[in-house]
């Protein structure tokens, strides 16, 4: 399997392409771009785009798809059932899609945006906004928030093992890393055990 990591100029944003070592079905995650490096990957290594995965419906994390499908013919994952006026399949927490080789698990986070989700490929998770490096999603009220850190806690921080982090922004990272280190996440749970609340156990 290869993992494509690209920048994304515009909103600075992560977009990834996952396909298998010799070509054919595969599969973009967040195209915040469609430009001429990701074009040259695509075809350099022979892969058909079959799918995009979307995290979350927010422009900095799809800006690239009216490009990329002028090109090629994808379909279209995510929660929400448009994306950038485009149908979608919709997908639910607990959901497998399997798109050529590959078999991906989906985990809904709302929170950051009530359609977050996150993608769970053997041990890479590609967390959109609502998990980076030291850090969780922004959300709207603290109403959010909590819900967005009982999902982390017992969807992500829960599984078992080690797992690498692609997040929507920022450097990669690892579980072990945030499970110690996630200003985000450790901080509510110092403040909770202060306080006697344990969020979401």
């Amino acid at each position: 399997m290869k993992l494509f990591f690209h920048y994304c100029t515009y909103g600075f944003s992560n977009c990834y392409i996952l396909g298998p070592d010799t070509g054919n079905e595969a599969v973009i995650i967040d195209p915040g771009a469609m430009d001429e490096p990701m074009l040259e990957f695509i075809e350099n290594n022979n892969y058909i785009p079959r799918a995009v995965l979307v995290t979350h419906n927010h422009l900095n994390h799809i800006h690239g798809l009216r490009t990329l499908r002028r090109i090629y013919d994808p379909e279209i994952y995510a929660v929400n059932h448009m994306i950038q006026k485009s149908r979608a399949n919709i997908i639910k927490d607990g959901d497998t899609l399997s798109i050529g080789s590959f078999s991906i698990s989906v985990i809904s986070v709302p929170g950051h945006s009530s359609d977050s989700a996150i993608f769970k490929l053997n041990y890479f998770l590609f967390t959109g906004d609502a998990l980076s490096a030291g850090l969780v999603g922004s959300t709207a009220s603290a109403y959010g928030k909590t819900i967005q850190t009982t999902a982390l806690r017992n969807k992500i921080l829960s599984l078992p093992g080690d797992y690498q982090i692609f997040p929507g922004h920022g450097p990669p990272s690892t579980m072990e890393v945030e499970r110690q280190y996630n200003s985000g996440l450790v901080f509510d749970l110092q403040r909770s055990h202060r306080s006697g609340f344990k969020i979401g156990l």
